[in-house]
């Protein structure tokens, strides 16, 4: 530095007090916070349907109707039917985590995209990709649904199972 630019390298009270109320609030701040512990995302479900892809594909279809899945896009062609998002309460298709270790519930919204193709004249392979996040949530039981923050979900499984085992038993008949 110059001489003459009257700057100094040296902290003041003033920035060295301000430095410090600064990195104390940030620290009394992240004490409140709450910790949340995410599920583990599940890979995509996949299993084998003991029928040909045309009475895989029907059965599909019906039992997503069935359902009242609300469908964004099926394309027969291509073997992809891509659900719209829909209201699930949390915990039956998401599972949403933990907030200071309790329980999230709630909603959650969900969607779901299912891969069908033949694996031979007799098997079509499934394959069930799903997203999930919260729509309103409390810790536990009770007290007011919460809108924010939004948590990413995880899929606990149940709906794709419970797809595969109506597929299978509609492929028997």
């Amino acid at each position: 530095m110059s001489a003459g630019s009257g700057a100094s390298s040296t902290p003041t009270v003033g920035s060295t007090t301000t430095a410090r109320a600064l990195v104390a609030g940030a620290l009394a701040l992240a004490g409140c916070a709450r910790l949340h512990v995410s599920p583990l995302q599940p890979p995509p479900y996949r299993a084998e349907i003991p029928a040909g892809y045309d009475a895989t594909w029907s059965a599909l279809v019906r039992a997503l109707a069935h359902q009242n899945v609300p469908l964004r896009a099926i394309a027969r062609d291509s073997g992809v039917i891509a659900s719209d998002e829909f209201v699930s309460p949390i915990n039956l298709y998401a599972d949403c985590g933990q907030l200071s270790g309790d329980q999230l519930e709630g909603e959650a919204i969900v969607s779901f995209t299912v891969f069908a193709e033949p694996n031979g004249p007799r098997a079509t392979r499934i394959q069930v990709n799903s997203k999930m996040r919260t729509q309103a949530f409390r810790r536990g039981k009770s007290g007011k649904l919460r809108p924010m923050p939004v948590y990413n979900c995880a899929s606990t499984g149940r709906f794709e199972a419970n797809l595969v085992d109506v597929l299978r038993d509609s492929v028997k008949e």
